[in-house]
């Protein structure tokens, strides 16, 4: 625990709660919300208790609190009227919340609790789809802006996978009821982001489809031996970074060339399906710009 990251300058607060630097130095100033440390240059610099308090504090008044009122209330109370308060209008921000705390902790307690306490009164699919995919788009934004280090992304990305299969094992253990269309879920190759993909999964399953998860970095061969075994093959390829945008297009074009034939299709999904040829697209291969879309497409 002594690699964790506990001490966050004003930029990190503001990446990690939205609430602009400028606006978390009024509130220390007129409202003495937080107390930061002070380096011998005169930087403000913030601890763990000092981020779970904002984060806390901007719950509050994004709920309509004026931060005079919060800045008088007592540190046991503060956290006592955020749980008083949760709505399902506000839910889902707090645990998102407690999500970026149990990362930046690495704390598979917050964790599990939060989880548990959202499953009490949601789906998976819509924990997936409400917390965990804006999640996922905001550690992506911090991670960039170097607030966080890739530890963290890896730890939070590896709970959410065991959750994933967890409830993949549930409908996978339930014989297929679809077999009008095969699936084969596979990363290109070099592509190693699969936490999308393995949500596919557990959907394709649910929908009842028979489905094939091969994980990533899957050569072409690959997918040609699949042709070996089974019929009305349909392909998803996740692509977040690879095939760049400057070989994507090849790439698909040697895919349809020496995999698809006359049952078979493929479909795109992924960061780099913004760069693919409009003219590529057609019956047999589609692209797709969110889950979501794709997934409707299973009701059809």
């Amino acid at each position: 625990m002594n690699n964790v990251k506990n001490v966050f300058s004003i930029k990190d607060l503001e990446n990690l709660t939205g609430i602009k630097a400028h606006t978390i130095r009024i509130w220390e100033k007129r409202y003495n919300v937080l107390e930061p440390m002070r380096t011998e240059t005169n930087i403000r610099l913030y601890n763990l208790a000092s981020l779970q308090k904002i984060l806390n504090v901007t719950l509050l008044h994004n709920h309509g609190y004026k931060i005079s009122k919060i800045s008088k209330l007592s540190e046991d109370k503060l956290p006592e009227l955020v749980n008083d308060i949760i709505s399902d209008k506000s839910v889902k921000n707090h645990a998102i919340s407690s999500f970026k705390m149990a990362m930046m902790n690495f704390d598979h307690a917050l964790f599990f609790s939060t989880y548990n306490k959202l499953l009490a009164e949601k789906s998976f699919r819509n924990v997936f789809y409400e917390v965990f995919i804006p999640l996922l788009e905001e550690i992506g934004l911090l991670w960039q802006t170097d607030t966080i280090t890739p530890a963290h992304e890896h730890f939070i990305s590896y709970l959410i996978k065991q959750k994933l299969l967890n409830n993949t094992e549930t409908v996978q253990t339930k014989p297929p009821t679809n077999h009008e269309r095969l699936f084969v879920l596979y990363l290109p190759m070099d592509e190693i982001h699969d936490l999308g993909l393995m949500y596919l999964n557990y959907e394709i399953l649910s929908y009842g489809y028979k489905s094939i998860f091969l994980g990533e970095s899957v050569p072409i061969d690959s997918l040609k031996d699949m042709k070996k075994y089974f019929d009305n093959i349909t392909y998803i390829c996740y692509t977040t970074v690879q095939p760049d945008k400057d070989s994507i297009n090849d790439y698909i074009k040697k895919v349809k060339s020496e995999v698809l034939d006359e049952t078979s299709n493929l479909w795109l999904i992924g960061r780099m399906v913004e760069n693919i040829d409009q003219k590529l697209i057609s019956e047999k291969i589609r692209t797709f710009i969110s889950i979501k879309d794709l997934v409707d497409t299973l009701d059809y």
